[in-house]
């Protein structure tokens, strides 16, 4: 059985999210609860299942998306950009690993996402 983090939700709250909800965060409303386990990569993968979820700011550049990563702005790849789910917490989201010394960019909800 998968488990699925609030991610969004707390790095809401406090910019950096935890990978698991062991029910540690009981009072998170049922539908932003709901929302969150609902995110998708466009590939069909949980966002909160393969890595944490940061709040953040973020640049349109020449119709790409950016984002500050560790100190780095960074192009969103397209695979990566959620447009279709909306964004119950208003700020832009991006959830990403290191993998072998790299970052990859696995998910992005833009603050204005519908």
């Amino acid at each position: 059985m998968y488990r699925f983090a609030l991610c969004v939700w707390l790095a809401a709250l406090t910019g950096v999210a935890f990978a698991f909800d062991n029910g540690q965060y009981d009072n998170v409303p049922p539908d932003i609860r709901a929302w969150f386990k609902s995110v998708m990569a466009p590939n069909g993968v949980p966002c909160c299942d393969i890595s944490d979820g940061h709040r953040t700011e973020y640049d349109v550049r020449n119709g790409a998306y950016w984002v500050p990563i560790e100190g780095q702005w960074m192009a969103v790849p397209e695979r990566a950009i959620i447009r279709d789910r909306g964004n119950p917490v208003g700020q832009a989201v991006v959830w990403y690993v290191r993998h072998r010394g790299a970052i990859i960019i696995s998910c992005f909800v833009p603050a204005d996402a519908v």
